[in-house]
């Protein structure tokens, strides 16, 4: 996509300005260190404060996905920088959290596009009555409804939505060529997932947005999640089988009458789990609750 065709889009797609995010940040910018794994020849990850992020360096520019907290940006650069002196040409939304779309305005610029799925653009925009100083650089300029394909030389990157999974706009982003797939925080590797049910996800979509995901990719492949290490096929699989062994559960404690208390507060449902997959952001606790809560709104 030439310059000219990105300054058009960029008018396209102003709107007024507003807040998403509290500007409120655990942790100060100096405590943060990116650090950088290298995934293929041409897809490294890297990891900060927030979600993981994505980037492809290809033939002429760089194709990047998610961008953390804004306070992060310049040391982000930086890091970018130690792996190509290209540009970033797109830059990818997997969903709307601050913690993947905090850097936006600070990355968007005449030679970088921000990309992602309608309802991403739609969450954001509908922030603008929070705060009248949001700068609507942090807005995607290019939205997709189920799929957006991406070509560079050789390399073939498709993204694709996956519906009311962890919120109603998550979008996973698969290199077809270095066969390495970011999931954004469709999956949580080695943890319990946040699944955002007030933003459009939920248990069954987010279960199936795994199974999705698991179709396209093989043995080898590389995963990128939203939080935790660079993960693969075998560990997915166990996520799945984890999500789907907790949904059977908490769903017999519903049929069988219980309140949302009683299952919060019986930590005999998740044990099997929760020393491995509980001791992050998302407690066994809390894990229980969002269940609960998402498989009641389906009664």
């Amino acid at each position: 996509m030439n310059q000219t065709i990105m300054s058009k889009l960029k008018l396209l797609f102003f709107w007024p300005a507003f807040a998403f995010f509290s500007s409120s940040v655990v942790g100060q910018d100096q405590e943060v260190t990116i650090t950088i794994d290298t995934l293929s020849n041409d897809v490294y990850m890297l990891t900060g404060q927030g979600g993981n992020i994505g980037i492809y360096v290809g033939q002429d520019h760089i194709f990047m996905i998610d961008d953390q907290f804004g306070h992060l940006s310049d040391k982000l650069k930086t890091a970018i920088s130690k792996l190509t002196d290209k540009p970033v040409a797109f830059l990818f939304n997997t969903h709307m959290h601050g913690d993947h779309t905090g850097g936006n305005a600070n990355f968007n610029s005449a030679e970088t596009t921000i990309v992602a799925h309608d309802n991403v653009r739609k969450t954001l925009a509908a922030k603008s009555v929070e705060d009248s100083n949001f700068d609507v650089k942090m807005l995607p300029e290019v939205t997709f409804s189920d799929d957006i394909t991406f070509h560079d030389g050789d390399e073939t990157i498709m993204a694709f939505h996956v519906h009311t999974a962890h919120t109603d706009g998550d979008a996973i982003v698969y290199f077809l060529e270095n066969n390495v797939l970011h999931m954004g925080d469709t999956y949580f590797a080695g943890r319990y997932p946040y699944i955002d049910l007030k933003s459009g996800g939920s248990v069954d979509g987010y279960i199936e947005a795994q199974k999705k995901a698991l179709l396209v990719i093989n043995d080898d492949t590389k995963i990128i999640p939203g939080h935790g290490r660079p993960s693969n096929k075998k560990e997915l699989a166990g996520s799945i089988a984890m999500l789907e062994n907790i949904k059977g559960i908490i769903q017999k404690e519903i049929d069988a009458g219980k309140s949302l208390e009683e299952v919060k507060k019986n930590s005999k449902l998740t044990k099997t789990y929760d020393a491995k997959y509980g001791q992050n952001f998302i407690n066994p606790e809390r894990m229980r609750e969002i269940f609960y809560t998402s498989l009641m709104d389906k009664e």
